[in-house]
């Protein structure tokens, strides 16, 4: 077989013939042609050229089908909830646990912790989390956790694994609202809700949520919004 391209000085090949040849059909490959002296040869290089042509149509056809659902989905997720303003409403999927409304929470002060089981400081902080829940300090509070994995599976294998007692949420594609809303582009992410469903705090990165420091940092955040609630 010899393609058009670069000609040239080029020894010939058996079965073939060039451009210019006498009575030498072509097929198109892209930019470029081949041809091929046995008529025989040359059909069935035609109908695989139309076979691959087709192929490459229906590819092309079924990515742009995809692409619609991903470009409408970024249209229509949510935007970031700022720092000062009020959660809207969202029913979670519960992962250890039922659904649940986000508005639910309210008349208490709220701590969101976004991961994932994939996410390597995610897991490194899951275990101070729990020890804030449960410590004095921690209950005034309630904490809760919302997962990003694609895989409620993954997810759920790491719930048990770590021996999570607080409850936890699943988000979900296309529109990942939890997760546009919260402004988990990066995770662990911690937001901080106070008792009107008010966003008072956003951290990301992990932490010792245990530590003095830590509990010093979230009483702060929630300082000037109102009392917490009575220890549970």
């Amino acid at each position: 077989m010899r393609t058009a391209h670069g000609q040239g000085n080029v020894n010939r090949i058996p079965g073939t013939v060039r451009r210019g040849d006498p009575q030498s059909p072509h097929i198109r490959s892209g930019t470029t042609a081949v041809f091929f002296a046995d008529p025989r040869i040359q059909a069935i290089a035609l109908h695989v050229s139309s076979i691959q042509f087709i192929c490459r149509s229906i590819t092309a056809c079924a990515l742009a089908f995809l692409a619609i659902p991903a470009m409408a989905a970024t249209k229509t997720s949510p935007p970031l909830v700022e720092v000062g303003q009020v959660l809207p409403d969202v029913v979670m999927s519960g992962l250890n646990g039922p659904k649940r409304s986000l508005s639910s929470y309210r008349g208490r002060p709220l701590i969101i912790n976004v991961w994932a089981s994939w996410c390597g400081p995610c897991r490194k902080e899951a275990a101070s989390l729990e020890r804030l829940a449960w410590s004095e300090a921690g209950r005034r509070y309630t904490v809760i956790g919302i997962s990003t994995d694609d895989d409620r599976n993954a997810a759920l294998r790491w719930l048990r694994h770590s021996n999570a007692t607080i409850s936890h949420y699943i988000d979900s594609g296309p529109r990942w609202t939890l997760e546009h809303m919260l402004g988990a582009s990066t995770i662990p992410v911690t937001v901080l809700v106070d008792a009107q469903g008010r966003v008072v705090a956003r951290f990301r990165g992990a932490r010792d949520w245990n530590s003095a420091e830590s509990v010093r940092l979230v009483e702060s955040a929630f300082a000037g919004r109102g009392r917490p609630a009575p220890a549970r």
